[in-house]
């Protein structure tokens, strides 16, 4: 695809959207990290909304407020990144203040710098690059230290994309453990892209 897209950041009022539509807005928006040795960036084509207090799947089930998990409680369109096995997942935090709810984007079609990325994050098939949680974190270098950024400003920004044709959603991934939550369809992918997860 032609580079020729504005990557510029999306306005606070994008990250308004009720947690669930926003999951299903991020789809085809372009997720973009900026670096000393450049720039990446990808089209999101997988997300999973978390639905705070309701949801026993989420981190902020509960309420449960944790040094980990204050983020969770500021204003949507600021960045939640946290450990799973050693690998970095990045949320978009949402909702209004103070009620933990998030989406989590679990995959990205590689866009810019792809490059930089397959430096990052040497693959044999390429749509292995991105396609998962920790696989896009490591190839556009999201890690701890963006915790806490917005979203709306360099060098950790979501810009405007394409609005996909067609949208699948479905059970989220790996919370075999949530009870009920667990068949929640509250993961949003991009019909027919070869880089979501699964």
């Amino acid at each position: 695809m032609k580079q020729n897209l504005n990557l510029t950041p999306l306005p606070d009022a994008f990250y308004q959207y009720p947690t669930l539509q926003l999951a299903e807005e991020l789809l085809g928006c372009i997720l973009v990290k900026q670096t000393e040795e450049g720039t990446s960036s990808g089209f999101i084509v997988e997300t999973e909304a978390y639905l705070g207090n309701a949801d026993r799947a989420a981190h902020g089930f509960g309420n449960r407020r944790t040094k980990r998990t204050e983020i969770l409680y500021a204003e949507a369109g600021m960045t939640y990144t946290h450990l799973i096995h050693n690998h970095c997942l990045i949320n978009v935090v949402s909702a209004e203040k103070e009620v933990p709810e998030s989406v989590l984007i679990r995959a990205v079609e590689p866009y810019t710098g792809v490059d930089l990325m397959l430096a990052r994050r040497p693959v044999k098939k390429f749509q292995n690059l991105t396609s998962g949680p920790g696989k896009l974190s490591q190839a556009l270098n999201i890690n701890m230290g963006d915790y806490g950024r917005s979203l709306q400003e360099p060098p950790l920004f979501i810009a405007a994309g394409k609005k996909p044709e067609k949208i699948n959603t479905g059970p989220r991934i790996g919370i075999d453990n949530s009870g009920e939550a667990r068949d929640y369809p509250y993961r949003f992918w991009v019909a027919g892209n070869k880089f979501v997860s699964k």
